[in-house]
């Protein structure tokens, strides 16, 4: 009989960088399932290998209910394409959102470029009014607002 590989919540915890706190955080989420022993948690090489699924599914920024979607799609199948399929269109989904981010972002970051410019020819027309701004911002700050 051969046994099975099983990993304690500290393991876990330990080799994916996160809190036990984090791993009973997706328990509740109904994301893992681990064996019971009386008050100790037993994870095998299944748990571990959705606790990953859910940490890349975290870092590429999709939700607990997308990823529980996708992980549920994934029990009990043989075929993936279903699964696949769907994978392509949250990952399309989430795609969309990142670049209108960085379009956004790259918006604003225009706007702080010009205001900037703005702000250094302002002074460099007017240094006494600077240094007065400057000092009153100062002592504003000195009295804690």
């Amino acid at each position: 009989m051969i046994e099975e590989t099983t990993y304690t919540i500290g393991d876990l915890a330990r080799e994916f960088g996160i809190t036990p706190r984090a791993i009973r955080f997706y328990e509740d989420e109904g994301l893992l399932s681990p064996v019971r022993a009386g008050r100790n948690r037993i994870y095998n090489k299944r748990h571990r290998t959705r606790l990953g699924l859910i940490l890349r599914g975290k870092r590429l920024g999709l939700s607990l209910a997308e990823i529980g979607e996708l992980l549920g799609m994934y029990d009990g199948l043989r075929d993936s394409a279903p699964q696949l399929r769907r994978l392509l269109v949250v990952l399309a989904e989430r795609r969309r959102v990142l670049e209108q981010q960085r379009e956004d972002i790259a918006a604003v970051l225009g706007e702080i470029d010009i205001l900037e410019k703005q702000c250094v020819a302002q002074l460099a027309e007017n240094p006494e009014g600077a240094a007065a701004a400057h000092a009153a911002l100062a002592a504003r700050l000195d009295e804690g607002g």
